[in-house]
């Protein structure tokens, strides 16, 4: 797609972006060419435009081979619709449908609009992100029977599992249709602790919006905090200091690391291999113990704020941190060795839950595991901001899409992000680690776009006078990457759909705004 397809202006920030402004009947023929051009959507969400004399939107964010585009579709105030896109982009539904419970702005044509987030938090009819909804409103519950899809035949049964789980995990409902112990089909419902982040950004000023933004998805701290700070730098022409851009990449690359260790861990866990969970957990608690003694926080929590970041790498912390690093590339190095000569978790991870490329493409995934499924994609090599630019990052990639190669690029990653962080270590920057955020006016946009260590996090942002916040929108990758683990578990047993899903290892709380 193509300038003289739209017309288009160019976005101020640190990454290319650029935006546009069309009709309704052009949004199919625009996305069928985005399509055809192997571009994808990375976020679909709406807003109310009420208040600034217009009526409702939908936005997109596509990813273009010259950067992001944010693409608004102005919608009226009577009856706001919109044609459908899910037959184009697969990972649209569950947006569209999260867009009408929220905004009430309805997908035209779509063959699926049963409610998303609705539950029985609030009845129909009534959508939050309007201005006009009172966040203190409450509803008395209503019934809810959510129409699950039935597969019929001879001997197939269904396993309901969740949305209460035995363990510490975020509410998920899983609905299984089996047969013996094979899987014929998945299906997912989530957006059980729905819990107004989009609403409570409308309340707040942009620094304010700084601490919630880092609590969007706890284990992506760092990803959504730096999301933040990109999109409010960009609305507002501040620019971060040097040393302040270096040391939120080391920070994003420890994130990284201290994922990978546990979510390795887990996935010696689920066949078995206590060895693995025990030595992969010791490891990521000795690097969140010197988490909090360098920086203060063990996730590194409200480190990451627009203007720079809140508190430098003290004295010292510089030969710590690389010493735990050598410390962990060397036992990983050992661990990574076990796993691979180890029979039994070898015949429970190859050719498990495997996805391949041709319907990673198609659905969209993204991330660490859209890379073990043959996608070459990453943010960090593809749009790469600063320190990025400078540092040549090797992208981890595998072509099998199973468990084994999701296990795979996760080591590979775990070693590449090791050696970024003693790199921008090595090489950092003096100066000041943080400037004041300048005045913002009200109908600016800023866009953060970043490789976390799920894939690309995502967050837009508009004005309001007054430094404060019109609208924002968070998007975590795992809205693309849910509807792929319901394919990706098909003719699998029932026993192994732990260990696949913990090989995405997905995000709730990401999804569940």
């Amino acid at each position: 797609m193509t300038d003289s397809v739209l017309q288009v202006r160019p976005l101020d920030g640190a990454m290319p972006a650029r935006c546009a402004v069309i009709e309704p009947a052009r949004l199919r023929s625009v996305c069928e060419a985005a399509r055809a051009n192997h571009e994808r959507l990375v976020a679909l969400w709406g807003s109310d435009e009420t208040t600034r004399g217009g009526g409702y939107a939908l936005h997109l964010a596509l990813a273009q081979r010259a950067g992001l585009l944010w693409l608004s579709v102005p919608l009226p105030p009577e009856h706001p619709r919109y044609p459908g896109i899910a037959d184009i982009f697969p990972s649209a539904n569950r947006m569209q449908r999260a867009a009408y419970d929220l905004c009430g702005i309805h997908a035209q044509d779509n063959p699926d609009h049963r409610k998303w987030l609705r539950h029985r938090a609030w009845p129909g009819g009534v959508f939050p992100l309007r201005k006009g909804f009172d966040s203190a409103s409450r509803f008395p519950p209503s019934d809810d029977r959510y129409p699950f899809v039935k597969v019929e035949g001879e001997g197939v049964h269904e396993i309901p599992v969740g949305p209460v789980h035995a363990g510490t995990i975020e509410p998920g409902h899983f609905r299984f249709s089996i047969v013996g112990e094979k899987i014929l089909r998945l299906e997912e419902r989530l957006g059980y602790k729905h819990k107004g982040i989009e609403k409570r950004f409308e309340s707040m000023t942009l620094e304010e919006g700084a601490r919630l933004a880092g609590r969007v998805s706890g284990d992506s701290t760092v990803a959504f905090a730096w999301a933040y700070a990109m999109a409010v730098e960009g609305a507002s022409g501040t620019e971060a200091p040097r040393r302040a851009l270096e040391l939120r990449a080391v920070l994003l690359e420890i994130e990284r690391i201290a994922n990978h260790l546990g979510d390795l861990g887990y996935l010696g866990n689920d066949v078995a291999l206590s060895f693995g969970f025990f030595q992969f957990w010791r490891l990521k608690e000795d690097l969140l113990r010197l988490c909090a003694a360098l920086f203060g926080h063990r996730y590194l929590m409200d480190l990451i704020v627009p203007g720079g970041i809140a508190r430098d790498l003290p004295r010292g912390g510089a030969e710590q941190l690389l010493e735990r690093l050598d410390a962990i590339r060397a036992e990983v190095a050992t661990l990574k060795s076990i796993y691979d000569e180890h029979a039994g978790a070898q015949d429970r991870f190859i050719m498990t839950g495997q996805v391949s490329a041709d319907l990673a493409e198609k659905l969209g995934l993204c991330g660490m595991a859209g890379r073990a499924s043959g996608i070459w994609r990453d943010l960090r090599v593809d749009y790469p901001i600063q320190p990025y630019q400078r540092m040549a990052v090797r992208m981890a990639n595998h072509t099998r899409g199973d468990v084994a190669a999701r296990a795979s690029v996760r080591f590979d990653e775990l070693a590449e992000s090791a050696r970024l962080i003693q790199a921008l270590v090595a090489g950092l920057s003096s100066g000041d680690i943080r400037v004041p955020l300048d005045a913002t006016p009200g109908g600016r946009r800023g866009v953060g776009w970043i490789e976390g260590w799920r894939g690309d996090v995502l967050v837009a942002l508009e004005t309001a006078e007054g430094n404060r916040i019109h609208r924002l929108h968070p998007h975590d990758p795992s809205w693309q990457n849910w509807p792929v683990l319901e394919r990706a578990v098909t003719g699998n047993i029932v026993p192994d759909f732990p260990l696949i899903n913990k090989s995405f290892n997905l995000s709730y709380s990401g999804h569940d705004l």
